[in-house]
């Protein structure tokens, strides 16, 4: 008899069941604590506020409000809350680690000079620093995000008729760059690019601030101007700008301020901030430039058509008066080097700016001269020239020293920016953060904090990671794995200064949308007032880069003790709707250690 050969192929199905989480043993015992007879009452549930949640402020009310927000489940009990329901208000909005309506509670009455200001860079730009477009939607994105600093370039626009906002981005072309560019200009000793971004209108860049400055806050926003115009496009921005904001605009009444308004001053009021052009006439064209733009600034003041000496006329010199009039916030450097641009005049306060660099190095010899500095002056920090896809960088080296501005691209996404908008979510998200007061404080010798100085461990936190839920309502089955359930893990850590930077990680829980980790972890910290808690949530890929399953950073100085919920966000920074870990938070002494 011949033989047969056959090919046989099987086929199946995987199918997993999207089980319900059962209340993990710190919500039992927490329950099983506070209850009576396996149900929770008013007071039961208020005593639990105080004694676990460490709440205590709490009120009837408050809890009153809790029992309120359950009515709708089918597993409330008008007698009280059984475990079930218990543990859905755990993971709910009423019991959030940070709540996002908490209300500005630092003192708002010291000058400017004394808190972190939310800061955008190039604030304008829809993407890279070279050839990305000009808009006005990343200003009013940044301003509903609770930005307080918005920066704009001012340039000539083609015919030296107008004023337009782009990204000038001039160096010397011995650097390499990865982006096509324009030649433009050359200088004797100097060669200088032109980016390609494409250029908005200032009109309606300064409208767009006025239309959405303060709806996510009340706090006055700083307007840094670039200035690279002659004086007759000044004045037309000196028109602008005073027809735009009218009554919001804040005029000083002295152009030698002794020292920077409140915040609470200045509530729901535009302030501008950019260079005096006074450089711009005559022998002071040799003063040395703020802004990245360097050397070349005082050549690009004028129009680019002149090529001989410029000299003012009667008409500019008032111009320039109308001009300084706006400015409410004097940025610059003085004449000599970095010691000289770090000099405090007790009889006037200004702005000075410096990139990431030159700030890395000026910590290295004059650390305790920029705290001093920043003590009645405003140090702005911005990215380095060579950031052209828009990253950023460790804001904590600004912060540290004291550095008000830390000046961010808010376009993109990251690790830092993640940081920048967990540090704002302070002081119920103002765009103001008040500074710590070693960073204001003086010795008796005039002696100031030192960055560079050794720093004891103040506080222990320890967070245990519970479980993690609401992927599968937020995502797509197969947005993690086509064929199986995610394997998430979970990384949590503290940014801050560099002794407090710590990264930890959960066990991977595999094939699960609704993990349970369970995991206890314990942080030294040496300064809580500037330490963020990072957590993102990944998930595991053998083929490769981890899958994002999102991420929040939280101030840890505003956390709230207890079994807490905490709410993810995307890339972006915007919050999903149900992805969230359950926490346990407790802080201790270091001699609990």
């Amino acid at each position: 008899m011949p033989k047969q050969n056959f090919k046989v192929c099987l086929c199946w199905r995987r199918i997993f069941k999207t089980r319900v989480v059962e209340p993990p043993p710190d919500v039992k015992n927490a329950f099983n604590h506070f209850s009576q007879s396996g149900t929770m009452t008013v007071d039961d549930l208020l005593t639990f506020l105080i004694e676990h949640q460490g709440e205590n402020n709490a009120t009837k009310e408050d809890a009153q409000a809790i029992f309120d927000s359950l009515k709708h489940l089918n597993i409330f009990h008008r007698r009280g809350l059984h475990l079930e329901a218990f543990f859905r208000y755990l993971l709910g909005d009423h019991n959030l680690a940070h709540p996002p309506s908490s209300k500005v509670h630092h003192d708002m009455t010291a000058p400017l000079a004394h808190y972190f200001l939310f800061t955008g860079h190039n604030s304008y730009l829809t993407g890279n620093q070279v050839i990305s477009a000009s808009s006005v939607e990343p200003i009013k994105d940044a301003l509903l995000r609770g930005v307080r600093v918005i920066e704009l370039d001012l340039w000539p626009n083609s015919k030296g008729d107008d004023v337009e906002i782009r990204h000038g981005g001039y160096h010397q072309l011995a650097t390499t760059f990865s982006y096509p560019i324009f030649l433009f200009s050359c200088k004797k000793e100097h060669d200088f690019y032109k980016t390609l971004t494409s250029p908005v209108d200032l009109q309606k860049c300064l409208q767009a601030i006025k239309e959405n400055a303060f709806h996510a806050s009340e706090y006055p926003v700083v307007i840094t101007f670039e200035d690279h115009l002659n004086p007759n496009l000044q004045k037309k921005v000196a028109k602008m700008v005073t027809e735009t904001f009218g009554d919001m605009l804040y005029w000083s009444e002295t152009e030698n301020m002794q020292q920077f308004p409140s915040p609470e001053s200045l509530k729901k009021r535009i302030l501008i901030s950019t260079k005096p052009p006074k450089e711009y006439l005559g022998e002071n064209r040799g003063d040395v430039s703020e802004t990245e733009s360097g050397r070349v600034r005082n050549e690009l003041s004028r129009n680019p058509s002149d090529v001989g000496e410029h000299f003012p006329d009667e008409d500019e010199e008032n111009t320039v008066v109308q001009y300084r009039q706006l400015i409410a916030i004097h940025a610059g450097k003085l004449k000599g080097g970095l010691e000289n641009w770090l000099s405090d005049d007790p009889m006037k306060v200004r702005r000075l700016s410096l990139s990431e660099q030159e700030l890395e190095n000026a910590i290295r010899t004059y650390a305790t001269k920029i705290v001093r500095f920043t003590q009645r002056n405003l140090l702005r920090v911005y990215p380095k020239g060579t950031r052209l896809d828009s990253s950023n960088y460790n804001p904590f080296v600004g912060w540290m020293h004291g550095a008000q501005m830390v000046a961010f691209n808010m376009q993109g996404y990251g690790k830092y920016l993640w940081i920048m908008q967990g540090m704002f979510k302070a002081n119920g998200g103002c765009g103001y953060v008040k500074k710590p007061d070693f960073l204001l404080r003086r010795g008796e010798n005039d002696e100031v904090f030192n960055p560079s100085a050794p720093l004891e461990v103040k506080t222990v936190m320890r967070v245990k990671v519970i479980l993690g839920e609401g992927w599968h309502q937020d995502f797509h089955h197969t947005a993690f794995d086509r064929y199986s359930p995610p394997d998430f893990y979970t990384k949590i850590g503290i940014a801050g200064v560099p002794e407090d930077k710590d990264v930890k990680q959960t066990a991977i829980i595999e094939d699960e949308w609704l993990p349970v980790w369970d995991q206890d972890f314990e942080f030294l910290i040496r300064v809580p007032e500037l330490a963020v808690l990072r957590i993102q949530v990944l998930e595991y890929d053998t083929t490769g880069r981890p899958d994002f399953g999102g991420q929040t950073s939280l101030p840890v100085s505003e956390l709230r003790t207890g079994i807490r919920t905490v709410p993810l966000c995307d890339k972006k920074g915007n919050k999903y709707k149900h992805v969230r870990l359950l926490l346990s938070i407790n802080f201790g002494r270091p001699y609990d250690l």
